[in-house]
């Protein structure tokens, strides 16, 4: 039983280790003195800050990412329905009308959402 669980420590050796070394070479690496640019403000660039980091962003940002995510997900549910097809269609073509449904329930929200102007950057 124990031999079955020896990749799996190696990996998490591995882990704790890399994870080990990285804040040490940050330690040993990383700046020396403190300055306020380096340590009172929340980014560091190299050049002052300018502005308010409490920006509100417009709504269609959120908009057209919450579009973004529907629509990858939807790729991950087509792509493994495409591969499985010919094999699943033998069965009948009951498979095929789901994703239909699908499909046709995602194309009326984007349709939806463009009649609303969501997508529109004016």
């Amino acid at each position: 039983m124990v031999p079955n669980y020896i990749p799996l420590l190696v990996m998490l050796a591995l882990a704790v280790t890399t994870a080990a070394g990285i804040l040490a070479l940050t330690h040993i690496l990383g700046p020396r003195k403190k300055t306020r640019i380096k340590h009172d403000v929340p980014y560091e660039s190299g050049r002052d800050p300018s502005g308010d980091a409490r920006l509100r962003f417009n709504v269609k940002f959120y908009l057209v990412a919450v579009t973004f995510v529907v629509f990858d997900l939807e790729i991950v549910y087509f792509y493994p329905w495409a591969l499985t097809f010919r094999k699943s269609i033998a069965a009948g073509p009951s498979i095929l009308w789901v994703m239909g449904v699908f499909a046709f329930i995602l194309t009326l929200g984007l349709v939806y959402e463009w009649k609303k102007g969501a997508l529109d950057w004016k």
